[in-house]
């Protein structure tokens, strides 16, 4: 390549990597009012004392 190309070339590389920088995702914001995700440890622990209220000792 000649000069000309290659410094073309390093003025579009540049660029792109200015535009993929701004491109970052911002962080999601979610509503503070739902209530927060289940996950499986918390289906498990809600069964537990389900079947221990049923119980009596």
């Amino acid at each position: 390549m000649s000069k000309s190309e290659d410094e073309r070339m390093a003025k579009l590389i540049r660029k792109n990597v200015a535009k993929a920088q701004k491109a970052k995702p911002k962080p999601r914001r979610y509503d503070p009012t739902l209530p927060p995700e289940t996950t499986e440890e918390d289906m498990e622990r809600r069964e537990f004392f389900k079947e221990m209220k049923k119980r009596e000792f």
